[in-house]
């Protein structure tokens, strides 16, 4: 990992690092674009066509029923697993919000409720490292915010049959069907909807650079879908003082290198910290990782950044915005509020990222790519739209008539003001009317 130092970078040098190895976009929407359009053309016709060019296999049938059979795993899996359901669970759960209601003005009574988004589409990344836990992050907050309709899409394995640990969290979650395909292919027929496949209203999940760029592509298409979020490859950000164990921080950017070579990991180190015994220690691990090459690739891609004090490094860290921020520092806790930008923080030394990846309770689909910035990760929320209610009295359109009327003229809108003031004509009459009968 190329070394850094803080005081010596420009303001050039500083968007270069927080910059992301580049990807070739315009190449990969040429790449993505016909195969969207062929997927809404031919649907499941071309959904297999690509799954056997991309993935060597042509499953028989491409879209299964999960409780067509049972789930066999081992008890020590299936015992993780629901551990898991039941932390991911409990969080999300807690993040349900009552209805807001609100008297904005006498006799103007404004209100906002939560519901559900009807369908949603759950890609869950396959190939070198099928991602169960992610199926976790995204059925569990789905059927807690109560969507009425489940659709996953995952590679299926050398068998051409879903691997087993989806499977069962799909059981476990009220999954509709599961469609054995990846890709831009699977994207583009949950949202197109195809000869098997219904056809959702909202994308989830993480992939590769093809996958989030199909994503983009069809939230801005005639297939009226939305999705959650930029969510690329894997990042992680580690800060870490003279405190910090430098073969725990070797482990930590490790866990992430080896997601895929795309994936970039950044330590910025403080004074004191071991940055030999860190490259000792990633050594080391490095030789013992089955995906060793893949991590080896990310690395290539990753940087150290020495900085004089925890200040340059929590700018650094908000300039970044980094995926996953680990606070490996003696003074994490009290540094949390100065974290503006990040999909995920994780305090204190005992805290590995791998907490976040699998069962702490918190989701790990989360905006890379600096989108942290401006997107927040998956939550409760993302599977539901807010509706906003307003009644008024008669006294309360009396209240602000006279504004509503003002501002629709400003903007040329007569038919707006008009609405407000027919009926406050009529409102009148009727008084008038009642007025006169009890003079008389």
């Amino acid at each position: 990992m190329t070394l850094y130092s803080f005081k010596q970078l420009n303001r050039s040098d500083l968007e270069q690092l927080t910059g992301r190895p580049a990807a070739d976009w315009p190449g990969v929407i040429q790449t993505v674009t016909p195969i969207l359009e062929s997927v809404r053309v031919e649907g499941d016709t071309a959904v297999l066509r690509y799954t056997e060019q991309f993935d060597g296999i042509t499953p028989d049938p491409a879209w299964i029923d999960p409780n067509a059979e049972q789930a066999v795993l081992p008890k020590a899996e299936k015992s993780a697993i629901d551990q898991a359901i039941r932390n991911v669970a409990l969080f999300h759960s807690q993040q349900q919000r009552g209805t807001l209601r609100v008297e904005t003005s006498p006799g103007i009574s404004c209100s906002r409720v939560s519901r559900p988004i009807d369908r949603v589409g759950l890609y869950i990344p396959g190939g070198s490292a099928p991602l169960p836990s992610t199926a976790i992050m995204l059925a569990v907050p789905a059927t807690v915010a109560g969507c009425s309709t489940l659709v996953m899409a995952t590679p299926p394995d050398q068998d051409g049959r879903v691997p087993q640990p989806i499977r069962y969290i799909a059981q476990e979650t009220g999954v509709k069907g599961i469609l054995l395909a990846g890709g831009a292919q699977a994207i583009a027929a949950m949202a197109y909807g195809t000869e098997t496949v219904p056809k959702v209203d909202k994308l989830f999940g993480p992939g590769n650079q093809y996958v989030t760029a199909a994503k983009m592509a069809l939230q801005n298409s005639n297939a009226l879908v939305s999705i959650d979020l930029p969510a690329g490859p894997s990042e992680l950000l580690v800060i870490a003082d003279r405190s910090a164990n430098p073969e725990w921080i070797a482990a930590d950017l490790l866990s992430q290198a080896e997601h895929g070579e795309d994936s970039q990991v950044v330590l910025v180190s403080l004074p004191g910290f071991d940055l030999d015994g860190l490259n000792q220690s990633l050594t080391a691990q490095l030789n013992t990782l089955p995906r060793k090459k893949i991590a080896e690739e990310a690395l290539k891609k990753s940087f150290i950044l020495s900085c004089a004090t925890p200040d340059e490094a929590i700018r650094f860290s908000n300039l970044y915005a980094p995926e996953h921020l680990i606070l490996n520092t003696r003074k994490a806790a009290e540094q949390t509020d100065q974290i503006q930008n990040a999909g995920s923080v994780f305090v204190g030394p005992w805290t590995p990222e791998s907490l976040g990846d699998y069962a702490s309770g918190t989701n790990h689909t989360l905006p890379t790519y600096g989108y942290a910035r401006m997107y927040s990760g998956v939550s409760l929320e993302s599977f539901q739209k807010q509706i906003t209610f307003q009644t008024a009295t008669e006294s309360g359109l009396r209240e602000i008539g006279t504004v509503v009327e003002t501002l629709a003229e400003m903007e040329g809108l007569s038919a707006h003001a008009r609405a407000v003031r027919i009926r406050l004509g009529e409102a009148d009459s009727r008084t008038d009317g009642s007025t006169k009968q009890k003079t008389s």
